[in-house]
C-alpha cells in the first residue's frame, strides 16, 4: 500500500457512527485488519489509523525519554482520547463523542486522505480551511517544503 488517496463526504448516523466509503476500503491491505485508532488530530480534525500504521508510531512514542516534561506533555496531548474501534459487520465506525466534541463534529464530514491516515473533519472546518488558503499562499507552501525531488 503507497497509502490512501481521496475525500469523501459523509454523514453520521444517530449513533455517531460512519460508515467507511468503499473507494477507502478497496485501498485497504486484505491482510490489514478491521481495527483502527480513532484520536484527535494535530489542526481541530481527528484522525483515523489503520492497526498496523498506529502500532509503529506508539512504539516509537512508547520509547521516548518520560523524563523529558516536554515528551510528558506531547503523549498526554496525542494519546488524549485515542480510542480504538473495529469495524462493524456494515462497514460502520464508531467516533465517541468526546472526540466529536474535540474536533466540533456535529453530523456532516469529510474524510480526507491523507497519505497513510484519514483525517476526519466536520464538513464546515474542512470548508473554511480551504477557504482561507489562496493559490499564492499554496504556490509559496509547495516551494517551501518541496525542496528535494522525490526520489523513485
Amino acid at each position: 500500500m503507497i497509502g490512501f488517496l481521496g475525500e469523501y463526504e459523509v454523514s453520521l448516523d444517530s449513533k455517531g457512527r460512519f460508515l467507511l466509503p468503499a473507494g477507502f476500503k478497496k485501498q485497504l491491505p486484505e491482510e490489514w485488519s478491521n481495527q483502527f485508532v480513532i484520536s484527535r488530530g494535530i489542526e481541530p480534525c481527528l484522525t483515523l489509523y489503520p492497526m498496523k500504521v498506529w502500532e509503529p508510531i506508539f512504539t516509537q512514542i512508547s520509547q521516548l525519554n518520560d523524563f523529558d516534561p516536554k515528551v510528558r506533555s506531547f503523549q498526554r496531548l496525542f494519546l488524549n482520547g485515542a480510542t480504538s474501534v473495529d469495524m462493524d459487520t456494515a462497514g460502520r465506525l464508531l467516533i465517541p463523542q468526546n472526540l466529536k466534541d474535540v474536533a466540533g463534529i456535529d453530523k456532516d464530514i469529510v474524510l480526507f486522505a491523507k497519505v497513510k491516515v484519514i483525517e476526519i473533519w466536520d464538513k464546515r472546518k474542512y470548508k473554511q480551511l480551504f477557504e482561507t488558503l489562496s493559490a499564492n499562499d499554496f504556490s509559496s507552501l509547495a516551494n517551501e517544503v518541496m525542496v528535494k525531488p522525490p526520489t523513485v
